[in-house]
């Protein structure tokens, strides 16, 4: 039996665009790396464009590696990356509650977004496999 498809390659390059602050990395689930990324600009932009090179076997290593389902993790990614202070991404989860919170908060002060950055694949793979 094929995977879906969870992550984009379209999606992962766009990311990888801002890759030097490591988004394509988190995007991939891949947050040790983007965070080292994001600290060091991309490993001094080395890492960053090896990445470019790097970036189909992390999309097929994704796609693997997470529950695809109603809950479309591109459409996440990209609010978390653009919205996030908002709070959309957890209102499209349906975490209508927090996502308010992050409204009126700014993301938790950052540290919400943070926190997300690191843990949204998990939490969108958990709620695709709990619809399954």
């Amino acid at each position: 039996m094929q995977r879906q498809d969870t992550h984009s390659k379209l999606i992962g390059y766009l990311l990888w665009i801002f890759g030097f602050l490591g988004s394509h990395r988190f995007y991939y689930g891949k947050p040790v790396t983007g965070t080292i990324w994001f600290f060091t600009l991309g490993l001094l932009f080395i890492g960053w464009i090896i990445d470019l090179f790097l970036i189909p076997s992390m999309d097929r290593e994704a796609d693997l590696r997470f529950t695809a389902g109603d809950t479309d993790y591109n459409v996440a990614w990209i609010l978390l990356t653009f919205l996030g202070v908002f709070g959309v991404h957890r209102m499209y989860q349906g975490k209508w509650i927090t996502g308010i919170l992050y409204l009126l908060t700014g993301g938790l002060f950052l540290i919400g977004v943070l926190y997300d950055f690191w843990t949204l694949n998990t939490q969108i793979s958990i709620k695709n496999a709990q619809r399954g």
